[in-house]
């Protein structure tokens, strides 16, 4: 019988040599010791408390608003610093490519996040990397070297605001406190604020914070950056941060985040593709929630807009920044029709995010940077406010006439979780597959949305017009027929390393979907 691979996410583990008085920087691991002590235990109770509203939403208790608190009817606001008032264009990207970090500081974007996260594999080296280019960014030094035009090009002095992406609380770092595991977000942040030298940075130290499932997750953060910040000699206040929206459940308690990191906080994103997997998480059981092929899905699709609706509204209400999510389909300049579709695409979400009030949003690619800055106000919409807008609005509108749910919407879904995933065993967070950028929240989104159609077992039409069930074994029959598919077209025949990385992708994919059916109580036959 096949394994079954856990759906828990990988520990990053450090090589087991690893001297910290030489590995690390010099006297990091004194200054680490105790904020792992005071932090570690807590990630571990908050990441217990997740699988237990996860658990609860499967037995048909989903996330709704919380009570009415100081945060909510309180009248506090955030104080939002002047550098960062412009934030109409983020560009993110992988902090562990030093060309595109420079690329995209070079942009002329307003924001720049260099992403520890779902665009980086998630591995000692492609983390520490990673973490050495963000320093040396701070410090305007990170350089790379043009080898078509053989010269070594230099980050160019901007306004740019560059905020850092942390791995988020669901992961865990070993290896650094022998015997002992912390949580990732700790081990990050930390290497970065150790590091840097406030005299030298445009702006004080800004973080954005990933993968929140609740407001208590933010007194977590909040105590860690007044940790840090008194750990330095710098004011409490003096680290900042945005922080994503990328759960279902935090959709409804927005206001009680930000309440409890208002000292330190800027504004709120929407990050939609991991919002769209948590939610298909959180509906797993429900066989109304079956989402459409995810091409087809429209981005004004009504489950987002009810997001776009609160967010501007409680961000505007408290002075925050509101900012969209990124658009997957990139433009390509050896593609003129793809780059022409790109980029009307972007141009049409980025205007229907300023027309829900939102004040930026991501881009991953320089040639999106002008449009999409061209799409929103300056400097920002924080005085717009729309009239009778509910801050408390259904989060979970219906999709049921959103789309198409085909076969061929499942066998795409296959064939980029391997793709994706033979990406990350070849040390790469995120890649470009037929035109979209997939990272983690996009494999995430397939991987949900392949074991949400088995778990209901989904009619479609067949290749013969006869309807074709959703089963574990058709799941594991199109994951043959896909690596089959990427072996031939491989140029290597399937007769490389490169084709046996292919082979466990695709054993890693369908196990991670199995797992999530066997997690819903899917009997799995024997399958060898």
């Amino acid at each position: 019988m096949k394994p079954v691979i856990s759906t828990d996410p990988p520990v990053n583990q450090a090589p087991p040599d690893l001297d910290p008085s030489s590995d690390l920087p010099r006297g990091f691991y004194d200054f680490l010791l105790p904020l792992h002590q005071a932090f570690s235990s807590r990630q571990r109770e908050l990441a217990a408390r997740r699988r237990e509203v996860l658990e609860a939403a499967h037995q048909g208790r989903l996330p709704d608003y919380l009570p009415p608190s100081e945060a909510t009817s309180g009248s506090w606001r955030v104080s939002l610093p002047g550098w960062c008032q412009d934030q109409r264009n983020q560009m993110t990207g992988p902090a562990d490519d030093a060309e595109l970090v420079v690329k995209m500081l070079n942009s002329g974007a307003p924001g720049v996040m260099l992403d520890l996260e779902d665009s980086v594999a998630n591995a000692w080296p492609n983390i520490n990397e990673g973490i050495r280019n963000i320093i040396a960014a701070l410090k305007g030094q990170l350089t790379y070297q043009d080898r078509k035009r053989n010269r070594e090009v230099a980050i160019n002095e901007s306004k740019t605001v560059i905020l850092v992406r942390p791995r988020g609380l669901h992961l865990e770092q070993a290896g650094v406190i022998k015997a002992e595991r912390m949580a990732a977000a700790l081990f990050d942040v930390a290497m970065v604020a150790y590091q840097v030298d406030p005299a030298r940075l445009k702006h004080p130290l800004s973080i954005y914070i990933p993968k929140s499932e609740s407001a208590e997750e933010a007194l977590w953060w909040r105590d860690l950056f007044v940790a840090l910040a008194e750990a330095r000699g710098w004011p409490q206040d003096y680290i900042k941060c945005m922080a994503l929206v990328e759960s279902h459940p935090l959709a409804y308690q927005m206001e009680e985040f930000a309440y409890h990191l208002r000292e330190h906080m800027m504004g709120l994103n929407l990050g939609r593709w991991d919002y769209m997997a948590s939610l298909i998480d959180f509906t797993l059981h429900e066989p109304t929630w079956v989402l459409p092929d995810r091409n087809t899905i429209p981005h004004d699709v009504a489950f987002f807009q009810a997001v776009r609706e609160v967010m501007p509204a409680v961000c505007h209400k408290r002075g925050m920044l509101a900012i969209g999510g990124m658009t997957a389909l990139y433009p390509s300049r050896e593609d003129a029709e793809l780059n022409a579709r790109a980029l009307k695409v972007l141009e049409q979400d980025k205007k229907n995010e300023a027309n829900s009030l939102m004040d930026g949003a991501w881009t991953g690619h320089p040639d999106q940077n002008e449009i999409a800055v061209n799409q929103f106000p300056y400097p920002n919409q924080l005085q717009a406010r729309r009239e009778g807008a509910d801050i408390h609005r259904d989060l979970r509108p219906s999709p049921q006439a959103v789309g198409k749910r085909t076969l061929q919407g499942t066998r795409d879904a296959i064939r980029t979780v391997i793709r994706y995933r033979n990406g990350v065993l070849n040390s790469k967070g995120a890649s470009l597959l037929d035109g979209y950028m997939e990272d983690l929240a996009t494999d995430r989104i397939y991987r949900y949305m392949i074991a949400q159609r088995t778990l209901h077992k989904v009619k479609v039409p067949g290749p013969d017009e006869n309807e074709v069930t959703h089963s574990p074994e058709l799941v594991s029959q199109l994951f043959d027929e896909e690596l089959d598919r990427l072996l031939r077209e491989s140029p290597t025949n399937g007769g490389t390393a490169a084709a046996d990385s292919y082979r466990k992708a695709r054993d890693l994919s369908e196990g991670m979907v199995l797992g999530v059916l066997q997690a819903q109580g899917v009997s799995l036959r024997d399958r060898s």
